[in-house]
């Protein structure tokens, strides 16, 4: 029986109906910028394998530090214990954000990082003893698969058959172009509401909402108008973080600096899962107290694992390299050169990128969405031309590992411009 077989027989696979799904492509080796099939054809990871993978797969650098710290502390519980990448990590972090965060915890993913942050600033109200019970969120926001992250997603495919069981959720704009007022005129009304416990945001790029861009100063705008009104806000930076929109967080665009950070996917270069949620030292000291009741309930099994910890710090070593931030230079500016090639191209409803981030959306018949039915289409029109462009409904993105070169990049646009001649 092959791989793809026994897949087939016994796992069931994410963000998949596995009635009509064909047969996953069995993957044995990754190098680079491609990963390898089981009869030794290679892909292009184009998408980074879920906006995870920023210096290419198997990184040997990485991988000999995570085989180091393996034969000294695979792992330890992290509840009244502590481990010196941990630490670590958390410096070199801290060094990274803004200065107004303070302290740093760890969870498993971008999801938990969310959630994390959700229930850090509802008990920070409640240990002050003011209950503010209510979210601001974007429309078409997605921040997560648990609950609570779900709970402060915009309400699709991904929520439907849980809706009964969400909380409530105030939705606003996002600032997109010719929407900036709006959605400035939606959140100066609710903040005057006394219940808000915080404004949540993905900054300057929607992810899994469609790529959906926005620019730094009406994003800086709405977080001031939420701190003039005492409302924490959340920037949920797990796909942004880590050099994907051209600076090292996409808040660094903006002068005025949210109160809680989430952070995954690139932390650990693509690796091992991990999560952070890192906050000020005001939210901290909200839950000092000779009362154990104000305690932060909240913890993981695998909570800063050693080895986790150490693919971090050895991806942020790579992300100190002047080497990594050319790479990162060159594919804006390639992304931006041939989204202007395509304008003015009927095929293309929207075309546009942001640090190493590209989207593209195409005109189809159906609404924008991400069960529109172009996505099969495109999806096995790049495989079939060894590329993994998973499309998020009609709409193409391409979020590449740093490391790949011009000829590599030109070889996707290539492809992408094909694929526009076809439809």
């Amino acid at each position: 029986m092959s791989i793809s077989e026994s897949d087939k027989k016994l796992i069931w696979h994410p963000y998949t109906q596995m009635k009509t799904s064909e047969a996953p492509i069995p993957i044995v080796k990754g190098d680079g910028i491609y990963v390898y099939d089981e009869s030794g054809k290679k892909y292009i990871d184009a998408v980074s394998s879920w906006w995870v993978n920023l210096h290419g797969h198997s990184h040997p650098y990485i991988a000999e530090k995570i085989s180091e710290q393996m034969k000294v502390l695979e792992h330890v519980i992290f509840a009244g214990f502590t481990h010196p990448k941990a630490v670590e990590l958390a410096e070199r972090l801290i060094k990274k954000l803004p200065t107004n965060q303070s302290k740093i915890f760890y969870s498993d993913d971008g999801s938990t990082s969310v959630e994390v942050a959700v229930k850090m600033v509802f008990q920070y109200w409640h240990n002050k003893g003011t209950e503010k019970k209510k979210i601001i969120a974007f429309k078409n926001a997605y921040h997560g698969d648990t609950f609570g992250a779900m709970s402060v997603s915009g309400r699709s495919a991904f929520t439907m058959a849980f809706t009964p069981f969400l909380f409530d959720v105030i939705f606003i704009d996002a600032p997109v172009k010719g929407k900036e007022k709006k959605s400035a005129e939606q959140l100066k009304k609710i903040v005057k509401n006394n219940d808000i416990a915080a404004f949540i945001f993905e900054p300057l790029i929607q992810g899994a909402g469609g790529m959906i861009m926005h620019e730094p100063e009406p994003l800086e705008q709405l977080v001031e108008i939420c701190t003039k009104a005492g409302i924490l806000t959340i920037a949920d930076e797990v796909m942004t973080g880590f050099g994907r929109t051209g600076k090292f967080f996409a808040t660094d665009y903006i002068n005025v600096k949210p109160d809680v950070f989430c952070l995954s996917k690139g932390l650990t270069g693509g690796t091992l899962p991990l999560g952070i949620t890192s906050c000020t030292k005001e939210i901290y000291n909200a839950f000092l107290s000779d009362n154990s009741a104000k305690t932060f309930f909240h913890g993981h099994s695998y909570t800063a694992n050693p080895v986790a910890c150490t693919a971090a710090i050895a991806s942020l070593d790579l992300l100190e390299k002047n080497e990594c931030w050319e790479n990162i230079k060159m594919i804006e500016r390639k992304h931006k050169e041939f989204c202007n090639t395509l304008k003015g191209n009927r095929k293309i409803k929207r075309a546009e990128s942001v640090g190493t981030i590209m989207a593209l959306e195409i005109e189809t018949v159906e609404n924008t969405s991400y069960l529109n039915s172009l996505k099969d289409n495109i999806y096995n029109f790049f495989i079939k031309r060894g590329i993994i462009l998973r499309p998020l409904g009609n709409v193409i993105y391409f979020m590449p590992p740093y490391c790949i070169k011009e000829e590599e990049l030109n070889i996707v646009y290539k492809a992408i411009r094909d694929f526009l001649g076809e439809i």
